[in-house]
Formats: C-alpha cells, structure tokens, sequence
C-alpha cells in the first residue's frame, strides 16, 4: 500500500483496538517537507519512495540528521529529493489529519477518577504504573506516553537517590561543575548528572523525537539509533512527542539540603503549519532546524506536564490536561502511589510568595499588589503572610495546596523575569490551570506566549484565581505605556533576547 494509507490505518489502529506500527511524529516529516522553502532541507539520494511505516519513519528521521537513509544512497538530484518530499509530505498529511482526530478525542474524554478504578490492590494502592493502565484504557493518552512517563517515573527515582545521598558522598554530587550553562549560570555537579539522568532515561524510551534541556544550550534528537538498535516494529522508535526539562530546579540549594524539584512538560510533534521558527537561521545546521520546529510551541499545545519534588517525601504531581493528580514515593515497594488524586487550588489564600527583596526594582503595578497584600488593604481585606523557599517546585507546590500567589516578576536587572517559559514557566502554567488556578504575565495569559528561542525568559505571577486575578488588575489599569508595549511583545515574539 501506499505511505498514506500506512500511515493513516497506523494512527487509527489505537482506536479499533489492535496493536499499531509506530509513526515517526508528523513535525518531523513536515519539517522535510519544508525542505524546497526557506528552511533549506534537502534529503540526498531519492530513491523509490517509502511504501510502509518504518519506510516512512526511517526515511523523515534520515531527513532530521542529514543522512541518506538506507537504500536510498547515491548522487542526489533536485528533482528526486523534491519528489521524495513530496511522497512524504503526503504521509505526513496523512498523520496530521489523524493526529490532530486522536487528540481531540482524547481531550474531550471525562475527567478520570481513581474511584472508578477496580480491583486496586488493598497493599500498594493506586499506583503510578496502574494510573498509567487505566489512562490509556480510557483513551487519555496512547502507549507511547505512558511509555514516557514510565521513564519519567524511573529517572524521577534516581535522582531522588542522588539528592538524598549527596551529603554523603560531597566530593562526587555537591559543589559547582566548573562550567556555565547558557544562561550564564555556574552548574552545579547535580545538575549536569541529573541532566544526563534524565535525557538517557527519555531516550532510551525510543518515543521522543526532540529533548530540549535548560541545561543543554539547544535542543537534541531525543534517539540515538546507532546506541540503541532497532530488535523489532514494536518497539521501534516513533519520536511523536517533544519533552521540555529543568532536571533539578532549584540546584542552588541543593548543598544546603533544601527541597528542590525537577519539572517537565510533554508536547506532540506539531503539525507543518505549526511549525514557528525564527526569521534568522542561517547559524544553524538542517538537524537544528527540525529540532527547534518541534520545541518552540506555546504552553497551550502541551499534552501533559508535572513536577516531581524531592523534599521529606518525593512527590510527582502531573497532569494530561483532565485535572491534576499527585504520587508519592513509596521507598519500600520502589513505586509512586496516588496520595492526592484530585488536586485544586483554593480559590483565594493567605500566601504570597516571591523575593521580596527585589521589590524596588519591581514594576509599580506589582509593587501596588504586594503592598496591598502586605497591608491587608486588598480585596480581601487580609494581610498575607510571605513564604518564599527560592525553589520554584517548592514554592508552586505549597501554593497549589494551600492557595495564595507565587511570583518571579520582572525588575530593573532582569527585564523579562529569571524564569525560562519552556522548561518552567509553561509547564507549571498548565498544572496550575488545570487545578483552577490562572497563570499570566501581568497582561498576556502565560499558556498563549509562543517561544522564539529556547530559552526564553518570562516574568510569571501564579496561582489562586482570585489573588491572580486582582493583581492583574493592577496591571490593566496601568497607565505605562512602555510597560504594556514590552509585555504584549512577548505575546507577539518580538521581544530581543536580552
């Protein structure tokens, strides 16, 4: 049969029950098929065009690192890679189409309870492995995200082990690596071992096909096929997703002993019009330029996120767009059980949290809020009490439990925030709405801002409803002109990096 038809009966197998060759993602074949525009990709020797899914798969991933695939090496020619392309690009058709049916169908599926669930072993609980089951029973997510979360789950186990026994073993874990990271900030030991942690754990799922890290300076493939050689269809690489990752958030505070968190977030491949790259790509190499496709997509294009944080229990809390849920580990069976299955956030509280010594040099609208809040002179006539950890997984997780605001918000030395929208401000974004609560920049809602690099900054303010509410407030009925203009840049993607 012909790639399209392959293609389009691979995505709809899940759906009829039976088991599924896997598809490579469709932002990775419509990256290719960009490939006669301005992206400047080309795949050298075409020959006969790819009739099965593997074909397919091989063929867009060969694409992706600028290598012929098999079978198809030789003297190339622009007539034949346009052809190939195309071929492609009719597949690749083929998946959006289904692609965007299956997770539509899969969003409008009711909100899981575990009270729904039978047969629940008295012992152990619900799970994070049943949770997982039960989800892709009902239609919420497919095998290659429970799949991910698998390894999520294992590499969140490990580096729990890491921070707990760092005391222990100082001369290995605590203390800084020696290097900078892309932000310009010293990396601390535990943050280049529990980057590699968690990146090898994702590939070696085989069903990311792009890993973007705040501690890598751009995003790489998420398969290594010549590590990890293809045994059989079944458990061939797809690569249909995209995970966004902070390993260990708040590394600052690691040697101190203080809680810290690693936080992430799950995107589908998007489609070829989806696709937003910036103007200027000339530095970078074809393989760059699919990979950026697939990672910089507002945080309202994520299929799930979570956080897991390590502190005197480890606790994952995640989402797939259906509510929020949180796990706890159980040391003694090795698994996470369900110990918070519903999540939401109160509608107003008493916290607010943010470093307040900053507050000079913060925007008069959020120096007004702070203020009110401090001196009871709010909407809620109640004065807050200020609880600030410096830990964005501690302090967010204490707001969705206990309400109130938490903020990094923009100053004089840093325009746009500290907080990088992808691996942190997205992410965490979508939890917070998903149990109730709001997330926005001061004017723009946070889930709507499309990256224009990697590692963008944003200032964020989450939280309660209310509290978000009311400071937002503030902001409209602002009367800076300048201060508007530079946040609805951001919104925009025209805002420079700083």
């Amino acid at each position: 049969r012909g790639p399209a038809p392959v293609a389009e009966a691979a995505m709809d197998a899940p759906r009829r029950g039976v088991a599924a060759k896997p598809v490579l993602g469709a932002c990775t074949l419509a990256a290719a098929a960009a490939a006669t525009g301005g992206l400047g990709f080309a795949l050298p020797g075409a020959g006969a065009p790819p009739t099965t899914a593997r074909e397919v798969r091989l063929a867009a991933a060969s694409a992706r690192a600028g290598a012929p695939a098999a079978g198809q090496a030789g003297a190339s020619s622009a007539t034949a890679s346009k052809a190939a392309l195309a071929t492609m690009g009719v597949a690749a058709a083929a998946v959006t189409a289904s692609s965007r049916r299956n997770r539509r169908s899969a969003r409008v599926a009711a909100r899981v309870h575990p009270d729904q669930f039978v047969g629940v072993c008295e012992q152990t609980g619900v799970t994070l492995s049943r949770y997982l089951i039960e989800l892709q029973k009902r239609g919420v997510i497919d095998s290659d995200l429970a799949s991910i979360f698998n390894s999520i789950r294992e590499a969140s186990k490990v580096i729990a082990k890491l921070v707990s026994t760092a005391p222990l073993r100082q001369a290995e874990l605590l203390g800084l690596e020696g290097a900078i990271n892309v932000q310009g900030e010293d990396q601390k030991k535990l943050d280049v071992i529990t980057n590699e942690v968690f990146k090898r754990a994702l590939r070696y799922c085989g069903k990311v096909g792009t890993l973007a890290s705040e501690e890598e300076d751009a995003p790489v493939l998420g398969s290594n096929h010549e590590a990890l050689p293809v045994l059989s269809d079944t458990f061939a690489d797809t690569g249909k997703y995209v995970c966004v990752f902070d390993p260990l958030d708040g590394s600052s505070n690691v040697d101190a002993g203080i809680a810290v968190g690693t936080i992430f977030g799950v995107f589908a491949e998007p489609e070829k019009e989806e696709c937003g790259l910036p103007e200027d790509l000339t530095h970078l190499s074809v393989q760059q330029k699919a990979l950026l496709a697939s990672t910089l997509q507002p945080g309202k294009s994520l299929v799930a996120s979570g956080y897991v944080l390590y502190s005197a229990s480890v606790e994952l809390v995640l989402t797939f767009g259906h509510g929020v849920v949180g796990f706890t580990l159980d040391a003694s069976i090795g698994e996470f059980v369900l110990t918070r299955p519903s999540i939401q956030i109160p509608k107003r509280g008493k916290i607010y949290s943010l470093n307040q010594a900053n507050d000079q040099d913060w925007d008069l609208p959020m120096q007004k809020y702070i203020n009110a809040l401090k001196s009871g002179t709010g909407e809620s006539k109640t004065r807050y009490s200020s609880r600030y950890i410096g830990s964005m997984v501690g302090d967010i997780h204490r707001t969705l439990l206990y309400g109130g605001v938490f903020a990094y918000p923009a100053d004089k030395q840093n325009k746009d925030g500290k907080l990088r929208l992808l691996y942190e401000g997205a992410p965490m974004s979508f939890i917070i709405e998903q149990a109730g609560g709001k997330a926005t920049t001061g004017f723009v809602r946070v889930m709507d801002i499309t990256p224009v690099r990697v590692h963008q900054l944003i200032p964020v303010v989450m939280g309660s409803p209310e509290d978000v509410d009311e400071c937002q407030k503030y902001y409209l009925e602002s009367h800076d002109v300048s201060l508007k203009e530079t946040c609805m840049a951001r919104m925009e993607g025209s805002l420079k990096a700083s």
